[in-house]
């Protein structure tokens, strides 16, 4: 989804909680990952990888100037001859260090297997985000939860269209940001003239 159908939908949903939902959650994400500087995992369920907003937030982490939201995408069947963004598997989630962000993306509540790491990492310091389930021990555990309730308004791939373009703005203004902000605002529309015009990019 572009910045065009992104600026459309939330026209749409002008009214509703999810534009104010969504960017207080982008906001908590941003935050952890800017206040903490340890880095971003991102994990999802083994039938759910969240490959989509992994790569959404390596594009708002460059347009935004703001790396640290650049996240890790962890996989549940990653192999050691996949490309290295692909490579990290849940092993990963056992070596997390505090500071760090772990943001868990799932339609449902995950499995015994990624509750306990998670777990784990909150115990060994990381903030948790959980973005998906409604009810479960995963919102128990997350300091931080937007719900996303099955057959509800919006389905959950649309909802982490938001959250990512949301990060990706929550900048926060200092010395000549104005100037920045407008240099970027021209960079962000050349980009999305490009994306308009080149043909569909494959998977991720």
């Amino acid at each position: 989804m572009d910045a065009v159908r992104v600026a459309l939908l939330r026209e749409v949903l002008a009214g509703t909680e999810w534009l104010g939902a969504t960017r207080r959650f982008a906001g908590a994400l941003r935050g952890s990952v800017v206040s903490h500087g340890g880095g971003l995992l991102l994990v999802g369920t083994r039938e759910y990888e969240p490959w989509h907003l992994a790569a959404h937030l390596v594009d708002e982490a460059a347009w935004s100037g703001t790396p640290e939201l650049a996240p890790t995408l962890v996989r549940h069947d990653a192999r050691p001859s996949d490309p290295a963004h692909l490579a990290v598997g849940l092993g990963r989630l056992e070596a997390v260090r505090r500071g760090e962000t772990l943001l868990v993306v799932a339609p449902g509540e995950p499995g015994d297997g990624l509750l306990e790491r998670v777990s784990d990492a909150r115990r060994a310091g990381a903030v948790l985000l959980a973005l998906g389930p409604e009810e479960g021990e995963l919102p128990g555990l997350a300091h931080e939860t937007l719900a996303v309730p099955e057959g509800g308004e919006l389905d959950l791939d649309t909802v982490q269209h938001l959250v990512s373009a949301a990060a990706g703005e929550n900048a926060v203004p200092g010395a000549g940001a104005s100037r920045r902000g407008r240099r970027r605002f021209r960079e962000r529309l050349s980009h999305l003239a490009d994306l308009l015009m080149a043909p569909p990019p494959p998977r991720w």
